[in-house]
């Protein structure tokens, strides 16, 4: 500024010499202040530049520019909305000045609309022009010289004179250059018959076998390395660095060991042996480098390399096996190990090992000598004991405890060692006081881990050790309201994985504590039916009811395992046991009455169902006393019942379909009309009833009634497959099918997870959608489901792909297909399944004629119900 003022006033420096120190000086002021007063002038900030550029960016110059953000932004959001309208008021006028071709023609396209089918023929097709405007590819043909027809015609001809040249060397040699080589045919015939030549010098010249081993030769093959310049480059790379580090640290063994087997990949095996034979100089006393050394070396020299290894170093104890391994006997390898075993007496491996290679009685003598030098280690004491006698062995147990008074495998040795030898009763006492020692010692009893040890002493067949453990450790850690719910999880997990005698025992336990729980004698009754005898079974159930006299149940399936096992009055006293006890159940009284009607025993039968009448019984007593009049003929008789039953019990539906039944056996048809109708007026939710009324009413007055009647039905009682698929039955029957298919449809739609809907549409399906529907039936209903499953099941059979009707075997499918074994594990799967339902099933077992027949019977004849319909269905087809 004062530079400015002067030169304004006219006192500035003259142009002449003395000016120059003027400009000095102004400049060493401007490096004072920091900035040029006379630098370039900025258009947006001024000046101020130049006089606050060095000045700090402080909060209140960040609190002023936040202020002036803000205002800026008000200003701009002032003018944004009059901005945007004229930015769309110009976006519209550049729009209509300028349409898109879409727009122009959108009137036209509506048009469309109003023409013709003969009109949108006539419209020309608009073809493809483009190819006037594409210019044609220059294509040139060029002709075959004839130098190289001449050649060619020369290689394809027969020579039959000799040349000249040739015929002056007496015909035997060729001239240099006068075979045509270009014939590569003839090249590779040529290469086929050497190589054949070759392969037929391999082989056998007499049998005609060949002598190449083709799993040596595939080796060859897989041990050849085709290494890369890539490859090649790192293993250079890596050989440097390596001996780097075994030059800098020599005394480094994994340095040694890296450099020997990068040698060893590379294919120099004989590098890599001096290599770690070197650093077996360098590192003599680290055994992974003499062990190394040994696997390199050859297999005779290995023993040599071995013996320097264990003479450096006596205290390895893998040096010492490595040397036992690479011996050939037994007796060599077993005095190689007690050379060790003289240097390392402690090891625990080492005596393993030459404990292995011995016959019993030196196996007891070494023993004898390894639990005095390895006394804390459990493993030898153990095998001791079981090398030793009775006397002897329980001497080691003793001996054992005392030098290891927290391990609990030498209290459960011993244990199972009493048991061994008959004294089952001092078994429950040695686990008893080996938890309690064991606790004394401090060790924390692990209740899961006691049973895993109760399950192997099962798996080793000492049950009674077994049941000891489980009763002295089933209780701990486990709080008093959770003890029902996890010892009967712990019963039922044992059981899954197979340890039953674990799972009985568990349960034995929990009936010590909880004596009058029904839930705990029902589970341990299906223990002992599905895996134990008979007698255990009588046992535990005599034991039940003693302690639950009140349980039904207990007394119920006591006397139905004496009825299958034939024993007829024994099964009748356990039931004159449960009357007495509870004299007023129904159930008891039925099954006297079911034991003495299957039995053959209708009289007895009668008077039971008789008492239980006049006692008040429900309607299962009545409709019992019916079905037995039904099985001796007394039709009357069985009429009173039923019309008595329907006076008491109105909305009871058997009895309704019962009558039914009756009227129709007997020819009745407008009586048992009148009798499903008025079963419907008070069961209109049953649907057998609805059924029994549409197929009479198909047998009397035809499909119109039938369908009405169905339709009715399904009006009451919506989403019923049953009740659909009886419609679409009916209709098939009558040769609808297509109205069958329209039904189904509408089915699927209001009962989508239907197995038996399902069922029935892959086989109303043609046969090239039965893939599909399949697939469909599969996705909607449960993989699992059994009507789906056995539809599936008759396709592949029908296809004769037996191997996937394997997971789907029907009793059928054994008859035509099965072996005998299969045949009747099918018939005894069946029998213990003990089958009360099922569509065919019911209608042939509760047929009269049928009454009192086993179930091997009932499913010979359902079978060949099965076989027939299957015929007319084919029939029909065809």
């Amino acid at each position: 500024m004062l530079g400015r003022q002067l030169r304004d006033r006219g006192g500035g420096a003259g142009r002449g010499k003395g000016g120059k120190g003027g400009e000095d000086e102004e400049e060493d002021e401007s490096e004072e202040k920091g900035y040029d007063e006379n630098q370039k002038f900025d258009e947006f900030e001024g000046n101020d530049v130049g006089l606050f550029a060095s000045a700090e960016y402080d909060e209140d110059d960040k609190e002023a520019d936040a202020v002036w953000e803000e205002i800026d932004k008000r200003m701009d959001s002032r003018r944004k909305d009059r901005r945007e309208a004229r930015l769309k008021e110009e976006i519209e006028k550049y729009r209509a000045s300028n349409p898109k071709i879409t727009e122009q023609f959108a009137d036209l396209k509506r048009k469309l609309v109003t023409l013709s089918a003969e009109e949108w023929e006539t419209i020309p097709d608009i073809g493809d022009y483009s190819l006037r405007n594409k210019k044609k590819r220059f294509e040139s043909f060029v002709p075959v010289p004839d130098t190289l027809l001449e050649k060619a015609r020369q290689e394809q001809e027969h020579v039959t004179a000799l040349d000249p040249k040739s015929r002056a060397a007496g015909g035997a040699e060729t001239p240099w250059g006068q075979t045509p080589v270009t014939d590569l045919t003839a090249v590779g015939e040529g290469r086929g018959t050497v190589l054949s030549l070759k392969l037929d010098r391999l082989s056998d010249s007499v049998s005609g076998l060949t002598v190449v081993d083709p799993k040596g030769y595939l080796t060859d093959l897989k041990s050849m390395k085709i290494t890369s310049d890539a490859e090649i480059s790192d293993i250079k790379k890596a050989r440097l660095l390596l001996k780097s580090v075994t030059q800098t640290n020599p005394k480094h063994p994994p340095g040694w060991i890296a450099a020997a087997r990068l040698e060893e990949v590379a294919g120099k095996i004989q590098a890599a042996r001096l290599l770690i034979q070197k650093g077996c100089e360098e590192c003599p006393t680290n055994e992974d480098v003499w062990l190394e050394a040994c696997r390199l070396s050859n297999p005779d020299e290995a023993k040599g390399v071995i013996a320097k290894g264990v003479k450096r170093i006596p205290n390895s104890v893998k040096l010492w096996m490595q040397a036992a391994k690479l011996e050939n006997d037994d007796f060599t390898k077993r005095k190689v190990l007690l050379k060790g075993l003289e240097h390392i007496p402690d090891s625990v491996r080492l005596w393993k090992a030459a404990v292995e290679l011995c016959n019993e009685e030196d196996a007891r003598t070494l023993l004898a000598r390894a639990v005095e030098c390895c006394p804390l280690h459990v493993e030898l004491w153990l095998a001791f004991a079981r090398l030793e006698t009775y006397e002897n062995a329980r001497k080691v147990l003793n001996r054992a405890r005392e030098k290891l008074p927290k391990e609990p495998a030498i209290w459960i040795t011993a244990a199972k060692l009493e048991e061994a030898n008959g004294n089952t009763q001092m078994v429950g006492k040695l686990i008893e006081r080996g938890i309690r020692a064991l606790q004394r010692e401090g060790v924390v009893i692990d209740r899961e881990e006691w049973m895993k040890e109760a399950e192997a002493a099962e798996r080793a067949g000492s049950v009674t050790t077994c049941q000891a453990i489980i009763k002295n450790t089933i209780g701990i850690g486990v709080e008093e309201e959770d003890r029902k719910r996890t010892w009967v999880a712990d019963a039922e997990e044992c059981k899954k994985r197979g340890s039953i005698e674990t799972a009985r025992a568990i349960y034995a336990h929990a009936l010590t504590v909880f004596l009058t729980k029904k839930s705990i004698w029902l589970k341990a009754a299906q223990l002992e039916k599905s895996h134990g005898t008979r007698e255990s079974l009588d046992a535990l159930l005599r034991k039940a009811v003693t302690y639950r006299p009140q349980a039904e149940v207990l007394w119920l399936m006591g006397a139905k395992e004496k009825w299958l096992a034939g024993d007829v009055p024994s099964a009748r006293a356990i039931l004159q046991e449960a009357y007495a006890a509870i004299p007023n159940s129904e159930e008891i009284w039925l099954a006297a009455f079911k034991l003495e009607f299957e039995n053959h025993e209708p009289e007895r039968a009668r008077m039971l169902l008789a008492k239980a009448r006049e006692r008040g019984g429900t309607e299962r007593v009545w409709m019992k006393s019916a079905i037995v009049e039904r099985e001796l003929g007394n039709i009357e008789e069985e009429r009173r019942l039923l019309d008595e039953g329907l006076q008491r019990f109105r909305s009871f539906f058997k009895l309704w379909l019962m009558l039914g039944q009756l009227e129709e056996r007997l020819g009745n048809l407008d009586k048992a009309k009148e009798i499903y109708e008025a079963g419907l007026k008070s069961c209109p939710s049953y649907v057998p009833l609805w059924l029994s009324l549409a197929n009479l009413e198909e047998k009397t007055n035809g499909l119109s009634k039938a369908r009405a009647v169905l339709t009715m039905a399904r009006k009451k009682n919506p989403k019923n497959p049953e009740l659909w698929l009886a419609a679409i039955r009916a209709e098939s029957r009558h040769g609808n099918n297509k109205e069958a298919d329209n039904l189904m449809a509408k089915a699927l739609q209001e009962c989508p997870t239907s197995g038996i809907l399902w069922a029935a549409s892959i086989e109303m399906a043609p046969r090239a959608q039965h893939k599909s529907k399949s697939a469909d039936a599969i996705k909607k209903c449960s993989p699992h489901d059994p009507h789906v499953t056995t539809a599936v099941a008759k396709l592949f059979w029908r296809e004769r792909k037996i191997l996937e009707i394997s997971g789907r075997i029907t009793t059928k499918f054994e008859l035509q297909h099965g072996t005998e074994e299969d045949q009747k594990d099918v018939l005894k799967r069946c029998i213990a399944a003990e089958p009360k339902h099922g569509e065919k099933w019911q209608t042939i077992s509760k047929a009269v004629e049928n009454s009192h027949q086993p179930t091997e019977a009932i499913l010979k004849k359902v079978v060949v119900v099965l076989g027939k319909e299957e015929s007319a269905s084919e029939n029909n087809d065809q």
